[in-house]
């Protein structure tokens, strides 16, 4: 008689579950890349850089200074921060396929409504709806796809994903003006929110599957050796995790979090703040223009190459490198006084970017598992938003005390270096054991001999 590990009964959920499609040739990992990287090109609208290109039409439309339009972007950025928690509980309640279908039609809504703003209050609830559903909401959705078809190759597909970014950030940007141009800004959100739920929907309807499992298929293609499942059961490797109140408890958590936060702080307090920086440089407007330019190039170049490594470096040395690059650039963009200078600068804060969400965006899916990724991504995307809004705060604020901006970028030269440091302590917590953890998840292991054994070695019981 053979023996085997003792298998758990599918649970009621599972049971009720929609049937597993055939198995595939070709891995369906392959597929999800390109849907998630539409989702994050979709959230353009939303996004900083999508945003900027309307500020102006609506700031003379709406008859506000550039400090109340600065107000009500701040406030709707943090008011749209706020649900993002929530958000990741429904992805991992409902699956990520049920929620994209529901985030994509509510950010199309958001679009058109965002054409009918008559004032400040209105202003500020079309930024919040448009921050927390656009790079709120779908980009956070869309750095969760991945996770759940890849492993081994996760920092790779990720640093592709993260091409999407960059494609936006070159393409959006004069898509929105040419709308804008031949439409007004009112009829060109109306548009934007029109085309993308007319594009997304549909394709996320067609062909977005939620895991491998729902194929018949296993992360990265592969199941490992010697695991029996039983029929019908959708056991597919993604099925372990940390809760969030654990993965709250663990000190890596807070250290790649802190970094990742300080990043969005320091780019968004200087990039908001970048044309009068320049100018007090002596340096002209146009040269804040190739500032951008150069920190878009770089983040494109930089962004496979960074992915790639996080598959073949720990986390902890991407993260050293990436914080210590982001202070060196902040260094420089303090004692620049040349074009030469403030050019490297903008490069390095697109390099240190890349770096650092290199070795980021992966960690969270292989230190903390997937059972509970969106709630525990949740809580990070609303760390990251709100401290992203309080950067250009921080800066106007002490140059008005200061009369410049040299006290905003010491602090922002100097405040990665701990951070840096205690990269150095990044390590995976503890897994659960064999007794927390069901038999499914582990290959069975065969004695040599005739006598059968579990997986910690003790003979089964015949």
């Amino acid at each position: 008689m053979t023996h085997c590990v003792k298998e758990e009964q599918p649970s009621a959920t599972e049971r009720a579950a929609k049937p597993v499609e055939k198995p595939r040739a070709v891995y369906y990992g392959w597929v999800m890349l390109p849907m998630a990287m539409a989702a994050m090109i979709a959230s353009s609208p939303g996004q900083t850089y999508g945003i900027s290109v309307f500020n102006e039409p609506i700031r003379l439309a709406l008859g506000l200074s550039h400090g109340r339009l600065a107000a009500a972007y701040m406030l709707g950025t943090l008011l749209g921060a706020v649900p993002i928690v929530y958000i990741g509980h429904q992805m991992d309640r409902h699956g990520l396929r049920r929620t994209m279908l529901v985030v994509v039609s509510l950010f199309a809504i958001a679009c058109v409504l965002a054409s009918f703003v008559q004032g400040w209050v209105t202003l500020v609830a079309a930024f919040c709806l448009l921050r927390m559903l656009g790079p709120g909401a779908l980009s956070f959705l869309s750095g969760n796809v991945l996770p759940f078809w890849f492993e081994r190759r996760l920092g790779t597909v990720e640093g592709v994903r993260q091409l999407g970014t960059a494609l936006a950030m070159g393409l959006a940007p004069v898509l929105h003006l040419a709308l804008i141009t031949m439409w007004g800004w009112r009829a060109a959100y109306a548009v934007l929110g029109v085309g993308i739920w007319l594009l997304l929907f549909p394709a996320v309807m067609v062909f977005f599957r939620n895991r491998p499992g729902d194929l018949g298929q296993w992360l990265d293609g592969r199941r490992p050796h010697g695991l029996a499942v039983p029929a019908g059961q959708r056991r597919d490797g993604v099925d372990w995790g940390l809760t969030l109140r654990q993965t709250l408890r663990t000190p890596t958590f807070w250290i790649v979090a802190s970094s990742a936060a300080l990043l969005g702080l320091i780019h968004t307090g200087v990039f908001f703040c970048l044309v009068p920086i320049v100018q007090e440089r002596g340096l002209a407007v146009a040269d804040a223009a190739a500032v951008l330019t150069m920190f878009a190039i770089a983040l494109a170049i930089m962004q496979l190459p960074s992915g790639m490594l996080a598959d073949r470096v720990h986390a902890r040395y991407l993260l050293l490198v990436g914080m210590t690059g982001l202070s060196l650039a902040g260094s420089l963009l303090w004692y620049s006084q040349s074009r030469a200078a403030v050019l490297v600068a903008g490069a390095g804060f697109g390099t240190s970017q890349a770096i650092v969400f290199g070795a980021a965006h992966p960690l969270w899916a292989r230190y903390f598992g997937r059972l509970h990724l969106g709630k525990i991504r949740g809580a990070l995307m609303t760390l990251n938003v709100a401290s992203s809004s309080l950067g250009p705060l921080f800066v106007g604020v002490t140059r008005d005390w200061q009369g410049d901006f040299n006290l905003a970028l010491v602090a922002f030269a100097l405040a990665p270096l701990p951070l840096a440091l205690l990269a150095l302590f990044v390590t995976p917590p503890r897994r659960p054991t064999l007794d927390d953890t069901p038999a499914w998840t582990q290959p069975v292991v065969e004695s040599p001999s005739t006598e059968h054994r579990d997986l910690a070695g003790k003979p089964l019981a015949t």
